[in-house]
């Protein structure tokens, strides 16, 4: 039961029309422009058909465009060696060590690509990548691309090399990664070498520098090698 409060005024009773009348503006106060017009300055800013910058970059973050697949970039000229049969070092990534190796071992730094031996290139290749997260991604994706059928025809893939990202032990999940590696390729792992950072030779040659070097049929640090 509605029980009226005692100190509240009375309410008088509204008139029949009361309902659809505009409300009276009080003296002194200009009148409010219609919606249409208050809206027009906002729309001004943003011409039909041009949404706002801001909500450019959330449709294109929302539309998931994906990335260039390894390896589908410009492609520089040819890049050839004394023959086709000569190793052709390819980078995974950039800063993949890729340099080092084919001043140690002979023979032609390809670039981030495989290469086209109906052009003259090197059809015997070797994949380098860094030990790293990013390195050992790279990899797979090269990897994936050449079993997928998108790299030149008649390339031989001799081998992955992983060169140490950093002196010590690996992690856990990176050791991971690189089981999965061999399971579809020969992996060959160097170890870090501090000469390499200073662009200087090593002291003593590793062991897997060693076993590199049967694998690519070339001499450490010989004739054959580029600078």
């Amino acid at each position: 039961m509605f029980i009226p409060d005692p100190g509240a005024r009375p309410t008088p009773p509204r008139a029949p029309g009361d309902q659809l009348a505009a409300p009276v503006p009080q003296a002194g106060t200009p009148p409010r422009a219609p919606a249409a017009v208050q809206a027009a300055p906002q729309a001004a800013a943003h011409p039909k058909g041009v949404p706002p910058r801001s909500a450019g970059r959330r449709a294109a973050r929302a539309s998931g465009s994906p990335e260039a697949a390894w390896g589908q970039t410009k492609r520089p000229g040819p890049v050839r060696g004394k023959s086709r049969d000569e190793v052709g070092w390819v980078k995974a990534h950039g800063g993949s060590g890729a340099t080092s190796l084919a001043e140690a071992f002979g023979g032609v730094e390809v670039g981030a690509r495989w290469p086209d031996p109906a052009r003259g290139e090197p059809r015997r290749v070797v994949l380098v990548g860094r030990t790293s997260a990013r390195g050992l991604r790279s990899v797979s994706q090269a990897l994936g691309a050449l079993k997928d059928g998108n790299a030149p025809q008649g390339i031989e893939l001799l081998g992955v090399v992983l060169v140490a990202d950093a002196p010590g032990r690996l992690p856990l999940g990176l050791l991971r990664r690189i089981r999965v590696l061999r399971s579809v390729a020969r992996v060959h792992r160097v170890p870090w070498i501090p000469a390499w950072r200073t662009g200087g030779r090593p002291k003593s040659t590793p062991r897997q520098l060693a076993a590199l070097a049967k694998l690519v049929g070339g001499e450490l640090y010989g004739e054959g090698a580029v600078s």
